[in-house]
């Protein structure tokens, strides 16, 4: 094999007669970041000597605002950044004089929530675990959308505007791959974003694609303008065709060697299909043995349908004939279920936690032997907080090197009777409450306030009014206990017409509240993001989560919220099943008896609602027990919670998720 001893070797950059990337590409530095570790895992890919892993995601959300950001020695274009957020609230007169400072670079706008965190989560940890891992998404020149609030109007989606052509470590390259289908082809330009490790020694390359070329007619430069376009059926087809073989065409096109390829949710699905269209002479089946497939969703809607005559306008015979091989939700069914496809071209398949697990085998019964329960995490250098790093490190003899393995941090359960950690415990705690309420200083947020935050995808199961359903309740608490401070952030899908009621409803309500001196104020951030996010989760008192069992898969906020010592306030789901007995909170409200999903939501609004307020006002009265005008009491049981809570977050990562995934999915030493 050649040797390749330079970057522009390996990496065929687009034609840069401006010299455009020349600036921040040299020799030794890539973006200011170390180019030799680019070089390496390049070498090491090509060279096909080891088990590599193609991971495949319809979204990645990397956290390039805050965690391992590329600098550039040329201007970035104002679209990049993110300048102001405006805020919501019963502080009415706060939110018309002023709007929340952010200014920081936009994070890589290629991804909608939680699954796309999870990837980006992912890819992380597989570069600070020096895994040979490349990873296949789409350039979503227009992102999912920014979300603007309107005064009786709840949230208005706007399009979102960004120049992946400046944006830091996004580089274009000559490359371009050919979608062959059934009436037409699709070309795609490939561009790579090179994800570090912690320490900056180790990269996975990320495989992005771009309809967005010239050879493709007006509608196709469209195809990756927006993420999880909704609004037509081909469209969503020609998306996932483009995830999954288009996927399947660069990692040929850039020669990579791949011994499995796993697919983060079923929209890749159609990988497999192109791999074996590939070589019509070898059974399909033998081919089963290259593919992992994780599913995140539980609830039916979740998963991709088509019918079998909107797939065969697209795909050729050949390839419609491997569809209806696997595809078929039964031998009899008109219906294309990419869930099936690929749980039928797997050679493994898992839910992405232990009730998930239940659930899916109660869904998908005949496959109930072949799934497994893989737990998600979270990536703790990236949510973890600079305070609580700092804390733990002045402990780091009895906890261990946790930045290389966060499982470690269950060691924190040694110093528990330790005075002077619960102490400093509360005090970086403190630090974050701090900066927290100095960004939201104009709305006279206090640090001295039990706080609250609920902040995800806005979605029906997810119930985000469910706090909000008796406000004299809570002014009560507020009254008798102690004041209250409650954070709401999260974008509901644009054409999701019931979760944008959730938004105007959530807005009225705040709306009609009164602050009477302090005892209740209540905030809805706009455009929530993983910046809004590493905020709250680090910065706010209890972490509210309250779906509908059993329709979350797994959640992941609350994982990183436990990372900073947040305590849990939640319904029994996802991965709070595995976590109730821990210590880490209080739970309430309805749970799932093992019957499974229901095709009609019936809410339990008024129920769980009055479950949810016994429970925060007991959490209120030891707060407030804890910290009160005398000073803090460091004995409280709320510190024994944050205790617990940090060493929860020693499992519920993603170092220990993929070192599962690499016995029991990969096959990997």
């Amino acid at each position: 094999m050649k040797s390749h001893n330079s970057l522009q070797e390996l990496v065929r950059i687009k034609d840069d007669p401006q010299g455009r990337y020349a600036a921040d590409i040299h020799d030794d530095v890539y973006f200011g970041f170390p180019v030799a570790p680019v070089l390496a895992a390049e070498r090491a890919l090509l060279a096909g000597k080891q088990k590599t892993i193609a991971y495949f995601s319809m979204e990645y959300g990397l956290a390039t605002s805050f965690y391992n950001g590329f600098t550039s020695v040329r201007p970035v274009s104002d679209a990049n950044r993110v300048i102001e957020n405006e805020v919501f609230s019963n502080e009415r007169i706060a939110d018309y004089l002023f709007s929340l400072k952010v200014d920081a670079l936009v994070d890589l706008p290629i991804y909608s929530g939680g699954l796309g965190v999870l990837a980006g989560d992912t890819i992380k940890t597989a570069a600070d675990m020096k895994l040979p891992m490349v990873a296949i998404g789409i350039l979503w020149s227009k992102g999912y959308f920014k979300q603007r609030f309107w005064f009786k109007f709840g949230q208005l989606p706007e399009e979102m505007k960004w120049d992946p052509w400046t944006f830091p470590g996004l580089i274009p390259l000559e490359d371009k791959v050919k979608l062959e289908l059934k009436n037409k082809d699709i070309y795609l330009r490939l561009w790579k974003y090179y994800v570090y490790s912690r320490t900056r020694d180790h990269v996975v390359p990320l495989i992005l694609l771009d309809s967005n070329v010239e050879e493709n007619d007006e509608a196709g430069r469209r195809l990756t303008d927006k993420l999880y376009r909704s609004d037509d059926v081909s469209g969503r087809i020609l998306q996932r065709l483009i995830l999954g073989m288009g996927g399947i065409r660069a990692l040929e096109e850039l020669k990579y060697p791949v011994s499995i390829h796993h697919l983060n949710e079923g929209h890749a699905a159609f990988a497999f299909v192109r791999k074996a269209g590939d070589d019509p002479g070898t059974d399909p089946d033998a081919l089963k043995s290259q593919f992992a497939y994780t599913c995140h969703t539980p609830v039916p809607a979740g998963h991709d349908r088509f019918s079998v005559g909107e797939c065969e306008a697209y795909l050729n015979p050949q390839d419609m004939a491997l569809v209806k091989r696997y595809g078929l939700e039964s031998p009899e069914s008109s219906v294309v279920n990419l869930t099936v496809l690929a749980m039928n071209t797997a050679s493994s398949v898992n839910a992405v936690s232990w009730k998930h697990g239940e659930v899916m085998k109660l869904q998908f019964p005949a496959y109930k032997e072949r799934i497994k329960a893989i737990t998600n995490g979270v990536h703790f250098s990236t949510w973890v907080s600079e305070p609580i790093l700092k804390f733990l490190d002045k402990f780091g003899k009895d906890v261990g090197d946790y930045r290389h393995d966060p499982r470690l941090l269950t060691h924190v359960l040694s110093l528990k009777d330790n005075h002077a950690f619960r102490k400093a415990l509360w005090e970086a705690h403190r630090e974050n409450k701090k900066g927290l309420a100095g960004m939201l200083g104009r709305w006279r947020l206090k640090e001295d306030v039990l706080t609250v935050a609920w902040a995800r995808r806005i979605a029906a199961y997810k119930r985000p009014s469910l706090i909000l359903q008796d406000i004299d309740r809570l002014m009560d608490i507020a009254k008798r206990v102690g004041p209250l401070q409650i954070l709401f952030a999260g974008k509901a899908h644009p054409n999701d017409n019931i979760a944008f009621t959730y938004v105007n409803e959530i807005m009225n309500t705040i709306d009609k509240t009164q602050d009477q001196d302090g005892l209740l104020k209540i905030l809805m951030l706009e455009n929530y993001d993983i910046y809004i996010a590493k905020m709250l989760v680090s910065g706010v008192d209890i972490w509210l989560n309250n779906p509908l069992p059993p329709y979350e898969a797994s959640g992941t906020s609350g994982m990183k919220a436990i990372a900073n010592a947040v305590v849990q306030l939640s319904t029994v789901d996802g991965w709070i099943v595995e976590a109730k007995d821990s210590g880490i909170g209080k739970f309430f409200g309805y749970e799932d008896t093992g019957r499974g999903y229901t095709d009609g939501l019936a809410l339990r609004l008024s129920e769980d609602s009055s479950d949810l307020y016994a429970s925060l006002e007991d959490m209120a009265r030891l707060y407030y027990g804890t910290n009160d005008k005398d000073g803090i009491h460091v004995q409280s049981a709320w510190i024994d919670m944050m205790i617990h809570c940090l060493a929860e977050a020693g499992r519920f990562n993603t170092f220990r998720m993929l070192h599962e995934y690499k016995s029991q999915v990969w096959d990997m030493k």
